[in-house]
């Protein structure tokens, strides 16, 4: 019998899993507030992992302000460094193994190609930087872990590009959108069922592994896709990254390859287009 424990329940991701665990009847996955279950806070964690003797634990902790890292860096480490560090010397102890989320920003992303799990990483941002950082701080604590590199997550839950272009589609008449960075958008609820997935699965395939939806678009088509879908009249015009410059550098490629987790686990990942319609669907009806 499985015993999971959450850090970061009150984020995106958090919330999600909480959703998919609910609608599976699954009870042996416990959300834990912040203020008892603080990644930095190793004393904390101590009185956490003896209540809970988990058999998982899932951070979805993470530093995500990907320009304010650049401003931030000590406090970014600190938590997608050596947060991650922390619960993989507590899942050590305890025998448990580590859900870790990462992201496609550890990429360059100057090579349009599909990117492997064996892809070089050369992250070009303080976020990219700190994310792999905490990857690696994990691998040499534990081998017993899986950590799942994701892209361009949303969902009905917390602040997402899709809730933020519904938003601006409502009080505007058009909007200018970058339609040279490529990437696939993730449904949170998405992944959080593979997460679950592969707890339920039993196979100790440990290592790294690529999440995203299928298929491949731009920010541009991202936004065209969520007014089609959300019949929000507004005029969309494309423009380059260099016209809409920001603090942190972003991959101008990041579409990952999933054939090692689709293989691995069985999994069938939905197209992103069909994803999203479900999400804004599932927005439409909380109105």
């Amino acid at each position: 019998m499985h015993n999971v424990i959450v850090f970061g329940a009150s984020g995106q991701l958090g919330n999600c899993l909480k959703k998919v665990a609910e609608e599976r009847g699954i009870d042996y996955v416990h959300f834990l507030p912040e203020d008892e279950a603080n990644i930095l806070r190793e004393d904390l964690l101590d009185i956490v992992f003896e209540k809970y003797k988990p058999t998982f634990a899932i951070n979805c902790a993470a530093y995500t302000a990907v320009d304010k890292a650049e401003d931030e860096v000590d406090l970014a480490r600190a938590i997608n460094k050596t947060g991650a560090a922390n619960l993989a010397k507590h899942c050590k102890v305890y025998g448990a193994a580590l859900v870790q989320i990462s992201t496609d920003f550890i990429f360059k992303g100057d090579v349009a190609l599909p990117l492997t799990e064996e892809a070089f990483a050369e992250p070009i941002s303080v976020y990219g930087v700190t994310k792999l950082e905490g990857e690696q701080a994990i691998a040499e604590i534990i081998d017993e872990y899986y950590t799942i590199r994701t892209s361009w997550l949303y969902s009905e839950y917390g602040n997402n590009f899709v809730k933020t272009m519904l938003k601006l589609g409502s009080e505007r008449d058009e909007l200018k959108i970058i339609a040279d960075q490529v990437g696939t958008p993730t449904y949170a609820i998405d992944l959080a069922g593979v997460i679950l997935d592969i707890i339920v699965s039993e196979k100790k395939a440990y290592g790294i592994y690529h999440y995203s939806n299928e298929g491949v678009t731009s920010w541009y088509d991202f936004a065209k896709g969520i007014f089609d879908i959300s019949g929000t009249d507004i005029k969309v015009y494309p423009i380059r990254t260099s016209e809409f410059p920001t603090k942190a550098r972003r991959p101008a490629f990041s579409v990952m390859d999933k054939a090692k987790i689709k293989k691995t686990f069985n999994i069938k990942i939905p197209y992103w287009r069909d994803s999203l319609n479900v999400c804004i669907e599932r927005l439409a009806a909380t109105e």
